[in-house]
């Protein structure tokens, strides 16, 4: 009976662990499904307005074509018509003289001035044809145009597939699937994003404060000497920041940054960001043009705006970054032991019914208009002896990822 017992009890266990990993395949099932349909939607959306521009592009090659055809045919008919004009005037001409009598003098003379004067009229101007050129360019610039868009299908669908991909710029990480809804705000969980790039970036010595000391073009510190940069319109003279070279305007961004020591802040900022700003507008995330994650030694803050958010969480030394041009969203993890924790995500939503957030309303009303700039990683060393190092993404991070 003790076996029989333990045997049920095995049996009621495994069959309550089936039914645990059922419910999660039928919800990856379901998630697979919505992702596909929102995908496919998104595609054919795409192809019906490259399909406009294309029909755009063939209805104004057609109709440069018809106004040349107009125009030159228009003119090469006047000019027609003013020659057969012409010949008929002489062949008359030319008859009415042949005709008159040998005796007839006086005729003769008044025949033979009317042919000389018909002879002597000037001549129809030459034609111009102005727009010969354009107007018979238009096969090649159609030409040029199926070319570019074959080159591009075929580099694209390569993509797709996989081939031709340069490791060195970029990896691409499957896409996670690890949470059905989106990440409330201020409940940091443990998330995968949904498809990573990662980015490579090097720093950029023009745009370095004279007291960040740079370590090749992956490492910064603070130091307290300054140090003789050459002069560059783009170099932060108010505040100890750094850019990456790198720009960003479109597509998913994903980068890893180390915080080896002291206050750091991380985050992005619009290119065309003036580095003259004060100290009180020029740092991270204290305008609208840029915002960042900050460690200021006993805990994380994000900021945008000048508006503030306390992000109550643990150090961890590797920070991701997670750049979405399509969501208008930027995203901070934690990461370690190949986990990803999520330490705050600043994107337009709705406030809970009865709550306001004046930093999330700020985010609501300004931080969208972000998007609409090229943007670039951004580096606030605010302490003395503050440290960062750009890293390569953690191979086992990029395993565990990629086989989510």
């Amino acid at each position: 009976q003790a076996q029989q017992a333990k045997f049920l009890s095995d049996a009621e266990n495994e069959l309550e662990e089936l039914a645990v990993t059922i419910a999660q395949a039928k919800k990856m099932v379901e998630l697979i499904k919505g992702a596909t349909m929102k995908e496919r939607e998104k595609v054919e959306k795409l192809f019906a307005e490259a399909s406009e521009v294309l029909a755009t592009f063939q209805k104004e090659v057609a109709s440069f074509i018809e106004e040349g055809e107009r125009s030159m045919l228009g003119e090469a008919e006047a000019d027609l018509r003013w020659k057969e004009e012409r010949r008929a005037k002489l062949v008359q001409c030319k008859q009415n003289l042949e005709n008159v009598p040998s005796t007839d003098t006086i005729y003769f003379l008044q025949e033979f001035q009317a042919l000389k004067v018909a002879m002597e009229e000037n001549l129809s101007p030459a034609l111009s044809f102005q727009n010969e050129l354009n107007f018979t360019k238009c096969t090649q610039a159609v030409s040029a145009v199926k070319d570019v868009l074959s080159a591009a299908c075929k580099k694209q669908w390569d993509h797709l597939q996989g081939k031709g991909i340069d490791e060195q710029s970029y990896q691409e990480i499957e896409e996670g699937l690890c949470s059905s809804s989106p990440l409330p705000r201020g409940h940091p969980s443990m998330y995968c994003p949904p498809r990573i790039v990662a980015f490579i970036i090097d720093l950029d010595s023009d745009t370095a404060d004279k007291f960040i000391h740079l370590f090749g073009t992956k490492g910064a510190k603070r130091v307290l000497c300054p140090i003789p940069y050459p002069e560059s319109p783009t170099r932060f003279i108010n505040c100890e920041q750094v850019l990456g070279l790198n720009l960003m305007n479109r597509g998913n961004y994903y980068w890893e940054v180390e915080l080896i020591d002291g206050w750091v802040s991380i985050g992005v900022i619009a290119e065309d960001f003036d580095p003259r700003e004060s100290y009180t507008r020029g740092r991270l995330g204290r305008n609208e043009k840029s915002c960042c994650l900050q460690w200021n030694g006993q805990n994380y803050v994000v900021w945008f705006g000048g508006f503030e958010s306390v992000i109550q969480q643990p150090f961890f030394q590797t920070i991701g970054v997670f750049l979405e041009y399509s969501e208008k969203a930027l995203t901070f993890y934690g990461v370690k032991d190949s986990k990803m924790t999520c330490l705050q995500q600043l994107k337009v939503s709705p406030f809970a019914k009865g709550k306001f957030d004046p930093f999330q309303n700020k985010i609501n009303h300004q931080f969208a208009s972000l998007f609409l700039c090229k943007l670039k990683p951004a580096f606030f060393l605010e302490s003395v002896d503050a440290h960062l190092q750009i890293g390569p993404l953690k191979k086992d991070c990029v395993s565990v990822l990629k086989r989510r």
